[in-house]
């Protein structure tokens, strides 16, 4: 009787939020939780999975965000942008 022992290594990815990305790098969206209205919105406006996004500045105490988004700018606010979980690209 033969045994053959398989060690199967898992990578565990640490998720990041839109949230807490840094200013000046460039990110990519990787899943959005679409549980209300105003993401939905924020997705008709093009923040959907594979679109990088960058942040560009934030307000004092940190709300809103302001994101490149296809050579545009946009708004977020913090709670909203704890709906998207993005990579470095």
């Amino acid at each position: 009787m033969v045994i053959i022992f398989i060690k199967i290594k898992y990578i565990i990815k640490k998720v990041m939020l839109l949230v807490n990305i840094k200013p000046g790098t460039r990110y990519q969206i990787d899943s959005i939780d679409c549980s209300d209205e105003t993401t939905i919105r924020l997705m008709i406006l093009g923040l959907v999975e594979g679109t990088e996004i960058e942040l560009i500045s934030s307000a004092i105490g940190g709300d809103p965000m302001e994101f490149s988004v296809f050579g545009n700018t946009i708004s977020v606010r913090r709670e909203q942008a704890r709906r998207f979980s993005v990579s470095p690209v």
